[in-house]
């Protein structure tokens, strides 16, 4: 499944509700609003991309996409424009507004979800170029590029899988993530890995760490999280 939240826009009810059922078969969650009004009552950021139609009320999908991107916690959703509208001039309105791509109707289905994964594509690959080259939680500091964890400027001996396990953590603060979640991120190549490995790593882990060592935190049931105090 994917970890993707779609918001579509558009006074069409009926097309909505089709997009938001086949992009949820594609694995997305989606949400809906059938006005530009109704959108920007909604937390905008909470999204990883926006279907937006152009020819709306009062506050047209042109509009809301310009007030969207002056503000900066919204400026940086990718926005896919749909509409019926296809001339030149309008192509280009969209694009300086900043969309990342732009349907005309009628559109197929399978277009929309091909074009939705590669402007998501795009945008992760962005997001992953400008990753941090540290990972900064007080006095611990994780050094992506030197494979390096320091504790108040004092290097922690981790091994590789100690490393990468408390990297993945760290980049999900609060989320948990079971053992077959940790043995398919850490162990891919591996053909066969006990879960009792990431219970002693995680042990190891913890000491190696000190004081953070109660971060992570075990969800009976559930698995791993690394916990903020």
């Amino acid at each position: 499944m994917n970890e993707y939240r779609i918001l579509v826009v558009d006074d069409e009810e009926d097309l909505c509700e089709i997009l938001k059922f086949n992009l949820e078969n594609e694995g997305y969650e989606v949400d809906t609003a059938n006005s530009a009004e109704e959108a920007l009552k909604m937390d905008i950021s909470a999204y990883n991309l926006l279907l937006l139609d152009v020819m709306m009320g009062e506050i047209s999908g042109f509009k809301m996409a310009s007030m969207l991107k002056k503000e900066k916690k919204t400026a940086k959703v990718p926005i896919i424009f749909i509409t019926a509208k296809d001339t030149e001039n309008d192509t280009v309105t969209g694009f300086n507004l900043g969309a990342d791509d732009y349907i005309s109707k009628p559109f197929s289905l399978r277009e929309v979800a091909a074009r939705v994964k590669a402007v998501l594509r795009r945008t992760q690959q962005a997001e992953t170029e400008r990753a941090p080259e540290q990972i900064v939680y007080k006095s611990l500091v994780l050094d992506i590029i030197k494979k390096r964890v320091s504790i108040d400027g004092e290097e922690a001996p981790l091994t590789k899988k100690e490393f990468e396990i408390l990297l993945l953590l760290l980049q999900n603060k609060g989320r948990v993530f079971s053992r077959e979640d940790i043995l398919s991120r850490i162990w891919s190549d591996e053909v066969y890995v006990l879960d009792r490995t990431i219970d002693v790593n995680i042990t190891r882990l913890r000491k190696k760490i000190g004081i953070y060592g109660k971060c992570i935190v075990t969800r009976l049931g559930y698995g791993y999280c690394f916990e903020a105090e």
